[in-house]
């Protein structure tokens, strides 16, 4: 089954009503007064199945100038328009300002129903219907069918039947895959039930037991129950207008204008930026800071206009804007709007949405008119580098490209691995996935090198820095989760040494070296009187009367200076003992081909304290491989 939106529109009193009725058997003014004033207040809904498997809801539209806020939350979903004309009035005002609306929110095809045609003649209708044909000229709608129909006689429905079967066969459907988005167009509720909300599903799939948010409200609750067409269904698919029972929401908590959505799949925006097209037909220009109504979907809210590279937009003119709402709303890139006056009352331009979360922008800004570019034109590759890019040293996360970007997940995927590809782009964290340009992956590494270099500077007796007080030293907007895989990158580089919890500055002439004072001096001395047993930490800081960490500065200058070795924590070697210890451990592998501990100790007579330090660090040196209790020589 084709599920698709047909909405009305026209003048009032061109018989949209009365044309649906005709269609369905379905009286869509249901309101005392709408019965009683004979005019369409709110909006209306029916359906009609088709042969062919085409099932269409049906949403009708007040046409008086006082309801076209009405008017405007029922043309949100709509894939094809019936617009209305009567044969003996021809075109009015409201046919005007709703083909303006139409287009403006972008609707694609339709065709034009010329009621009343029983009450003209056959001249006087061919005459209409050539200032019809004149009058779409230029729109969506200049080739689309012209239908003479009468409501009272059935006459021509037949015909406007197999022209709605003929343009859905070529409509495209609402996207059903991703998440659900249901604008509310009216909510009332029904007794041993609750609240229940009514609108047409924009996309993805709604399930009974699916767990909702209001949007921009917040509130959460549960599906309880979904119908469509009158008839119950477990799920809801887009392009079906549908009423849905919401569970642990009250009736006075929702109203229009709010949007569906799965818990925690969304977030309301307080600007966006977009396209906007000035309509030839508005009496002013229009100026920045100018605040007109937003209208999308189902929603309005005052909105002021930052015009980004220009002071005023001239009548018939475009330019990219930035948005500023007066409250929260639920707006998505890609999302058509209107923009409307309030005195006089009129709409005076509208456009697109091309993303819903941007930053505050500086005007007549190269870079947000480059990314507002590429985002109206599809370029999705450069859409995904500029993001990033402009997501600078904190980098932009995955779900927020999605989000800004409106481009399909798989076409995302797809860019963002050309750009890995490539290099333009680095991905820091693994969860959530956060990119950054290749620009700000050097900066951040010069930044941290020369966090080092200065370190050092001001510590000379100091090895290295330590690897959590270098993390600190990121940029404040930057993120911390980004110092391990910069860290790895330098060492690739060759620019750090990253050992235990320090991080060392990598190469011989990496930092020069400092001259050794008497302590130093005597520190090394007392270290090679000791031999293959030299003296702790303990027993040095004994010898010179020196505090844990005075010993500890001159010994990672004398290791820095190769003068000692550090063998562990408490524990450093002279060069000449230390290799005298290498040679004979060697000597002992290639007599024996392996040996444990107490082989090396039988031939060196070292104690334990010393022995088992000492193996340890060959290890590291990979003169010796560990297997299990054993020792063998590492193979060249």
């Amino acid at each position: 089954m084709k599920h698709l939106i047909l909405g009305t529109a026209g003048h009032i009193d061109h018989g949209k009503t009365s044309l649906v009725k005709a269609l369905t058997g379905i009286d869509t003014d249901r309101l005392k007064e709408e019965k009683a004033r004979g005019i369409t207040i709110e909006l209306g809904f029916a359906h009609l199945d088709l042969p062919g498997g085409l099932s269409f809801g049906i949403v009708d539209v007040p046409g008086h100038e006082r309801f076209v806020r009405a008017m405007v939350a029922g043309v949100g979903g709509m894939d094809l328009v019936m617009l209305t004309i009567a044969a003996d009035e021809g075109i009015m005002p409201q046919t005007r300002e709703h083909l303006d609306i139409l287009r403006l929110l972008g609707v694609k095809a339709g065709l034009v129903a010329l009621t009343k045609r029983d009450m003209v003649d056959p001249e006087w209708l061919g005459l209409v219907t050539e200032e019809v044909r004149d009058f779409v000229a230029g729109s969506f709608l200049e080739e689309a069918p012209i239908v003479p129909v009468s409501s009272r006689s059935g006459e021509g429905l037949e015909e406007l039947k197999r022209e709605l079967a003929r343009l859905a066969e070529t409509a495209a459907e609402k996207r059903h895959e991703g998440q659900f988005r249901l604008p509310v167009d009216r909510v009332f509720t029904v007794a041993g039930f609750g609240t229940v909300v009514t609108g047409t599903l924009l996309s993805g799939e709604i399930r009974v037991g699916d767990e909702l948010e209001l949007l921009p409200g917040g509130l959460e609750g549960k599906v309880r129950g979904i119908q469509a067409h009158g008839a119950r269904q477990e799920t809801g698919v887009a392009g079906q207008r549908l009423a849905v029972n919401l569970q642990g929401i009250d009736l006075d908590q929702v109203r229009r204008g709010e949007v569906v959505v799965p818990r925690d799949a969304f977030r309301p925006t307080r600007a966006v930026d977009a396209r906007l097209d000035h309509l030839a037909s508005a009496p002013h220009d229009l100026k920045h800071r100018a605040t007109l109504r937003l209208h999308s979907a189902t929603y309005e809210v005052p909105a002021q206009v930052i015009l980004l590279d220009r002071d005023l937009l001239r009548p018939g003119e475009s330019a990219h804007v930035q948005l500023r709402l007066k409250n929260p709303a639920l707006l998505l890139a890609g999302d058509s709007y209107i923009l409307r006056a309030s005195s006089p009352a009129a709409t005076v331009a509208g456009g697109v949405v091309l993303d819903p979360f941007p930053p505050r922008r500086r005007r007549r800004s190269d870079e947000a008119l480059r990314l507002l570019n590429a985002l109206e034109n599809d370029e999705h590759q450069l859409t995904v580098a500029l993001l990033i890019s402009q997501g600078l040293l904190s980098g932009i996360r995955f779900d927020d490209i999605l989000l800004r970007s409106g481009i399909p997940r798989k076409m995302l995927e797809a860019a963002l691995a050309t750009l890995l590809t490539s290099g333009e782009v680095v991905q820091m964290t693994r969860e959530p996935r956060i990119y950054l340009a290749r620009e700000a992956v050097e900066t951040l590494k010069k930044g941290l090198v020369d966090e080092l270099t200065a370190y050092l500077a001001a510590h000379p007796l100091k090895e290295g820095i330590a690897k959590e007080e270098l993390k600190t030293r990121l940029p404040k907007r930057s993120d911390q989760r980004f110092f391990t895989p910069l860290l790895v990158a330098l060492e690739r580089d060759g620019l750090v040494i990253p050992d235990r919890e320090i991080v060392k500055p990598a190469g011989p002439a990496a930092r020069p070296n400092v001259a050794t004072s008497g302590l130093e001096s005597g520190m090394a001395a007392f270290i090679a009187e000791g031999g293959i047993e030299p003296p702790t930490v303990k027993a040095i800081m004994e010898r010179f009367r020196c505090d844990e960490k005075q010993v500890r500065d001159n010994l990672a200058l004398l290791a820095r200076n190769g003068q000692v070795v550090r063998i562990s924590a408490d524990l450093f070697y002279g060069a000449v003992a230390l290799d005298g210890l290498r040679e004979k451990l060697v000597a002992l592998l290639r007599e024996k081909g392996e040996i444990i501990p107490p082989d090396f100790r039988e031939r060196t007579g070292l104690s334990r304290k010393f022995l088992i330090p000492l193996l340890e660090h060959f290890d590291n040196e990979k003169v010796t491989i560990r297997v299990g209790d054993k020792r063998v020589l590492r193979r060249k």
